[in-house]
């Protein structure tokens, strides 16, 4: 491995699951979770997606990042509609990696892109807020379960 592709696959410090978001129907507002089960398909309780975007992801510290593009303090998670919200540990550095949180694991696999709900949620311009910021879809490799409180870790493919 090149130089380069060992500072890529080292993260300074495991995260944290901060929020657990379940949407029970399409354009349904989030619930709040302390915990849930996840399936091949995703959250139990949550509409979302199969597949590479069965679970989404974005990083706490960037809610006060989009409430200060919007003029204002840190957005809630639920405005975003992100099934999770981790904090500690950068999700961009891990595209394509493995993270496991509780005893799930899950690839991330592309950008979660805002959609033009966030113009709803936060007026005008909230879109090109979260643009950058609104997180990333990943697919269920291993099913089981995750609570708020959970660390975040990073693997190579190999060491899973």
């Amino acid at each position: 491995m090149s130089a380069l592709g060992e500072m890529q696959a080292r993260v300074a410090q495991s995260g944290r699951l901060d929020w657990i978001g379940l949407r029970p129907a399409r354009r349904a507002a989030p619930v709040p979770a302390d915990r849930a089960e996840v399936g091949d398909g995703g959250l139990t309780g949550d509409h979302g997606r199969p597949g590479r975007r069965a679970v989404t992801l974005m990083q706490a510290e960037h809610l006060a990042a989009i409430g200060a593009f919007l003029g204002r303090g840190p957005v809630a998670p639920e405005a975003l509609r992100r099934n999770l919200v981790v904090s500690g540990i950068n999700l961009a550095a891990l595209k394509r990696r493995i993270i496991r949180i509780g005893t799930v694991e899950l690839r991330l696999t592309v950008i979660c892109a805002p959609c033009s709900r966030m113009e709803q949620a936060f007026g005008p311009g909230g879109y090109s807020a979260v643009r950058g910021h609104g997180g990333w879809c990943a697919e269920v490799l291993r099913p089981g379960r995750i609570a708020v409180g959970d660390p975040v870790e990073a693997f190579d493919d190999q060491s899973v």
